[in-house]
């Protein structure tokens, strides 16, 4: 008779672990840069589909640190401080609609292939295609599934992506509520973290560029 599986409370530490570690790989090499993505396609990889035993998407985070500390030393500092310059001036740029700098490059875990998110807050979502088409840049429009503070499910907001100077941008927009009720973590329910212009001019001002960074 072969041996029963272990039971999910003595294989959860390692199949986190496992999943939390193939997820940071995706993010770091396979420019992948959404972290809920990134784990579940890593638990599917793994053939771990019982969710009960996927790490948090904090874990994923420590995980990839560890992998950046580990193959991404050199390089990594100075794609982190590139798109915190570039996140300052777009939110500069787009200051009529409350920009929120979010995501990898807020936390610090930002590299090469990561992309600038800012959340906008506008109740008319049109306005800020009208004065991108102004600006004439040229984006493309696409949906992102957020839950807000208050609210029991997620809800399907629109945005835009676009490059410049080679850094990819993702503007997604929130009605102007959402300043009050910003969106949530999966995991736990709490608000995602989000800086506002004048925060993230404190965090550039706090964190030099790295050695042969202008």
């Amino acid at each position: 008779m072969p041996p029963s599986s272990p039971p999910p409370s003595r294989r959860a530490p390692r199949e986190r672990l496992l999943i939390a570690q193939e997820a940071a790989r995706l993010i770091a090499e396979s420019g992948i840069h959404d972290f809920e993505h990134a784990r579940r396609k890593a638990a599917s990889k793994l053939g771990i589909h019982e969710e009960a035993l996927w790490p948090r998407l904090a874990d994923v985070e420590q995980a990839l640190r560890e992998h950046q500390r580990l193959f991404a030393a050199t390089e990594q500092p100075g794609a982190l401080h590139q798109r915190r310059e570039s996140a300052m001036q777009a939110m500069q740029f787009l200051h009529a609609f409350q920009p929120r700098l979010v995501g990898a490059v807020l936390t610090g875990l930002a590299g090469e292939n990561s992309p600038v998110n800012l959340q906008l807050h506008c109740d008319d979502a049109d306005a800020v295609q009208h004065f991108l088409h102004e600006q004439r840049i040229p984006a493309e429009a696409r949906t992102w599934a957020l839950q807000l503070a208050g609210h029991a499910s997620r809800q399907h907001f629109p945005g835009w992506e676009f490059a410049a100077d080679g850094i990819a941008f993702e503007l997604v927009v929130l009605p102007e509520d959402a300043l009050r009720q910003p969106p949530v973590s999966p995991d736990d329910g709490k608000p995602l973290p989000r800086a506002t212009l004048a925060q993230l001019k404190l965090l550039l001002a706090a964190s030099p560029p790295p050695a042969g960074v202008a």
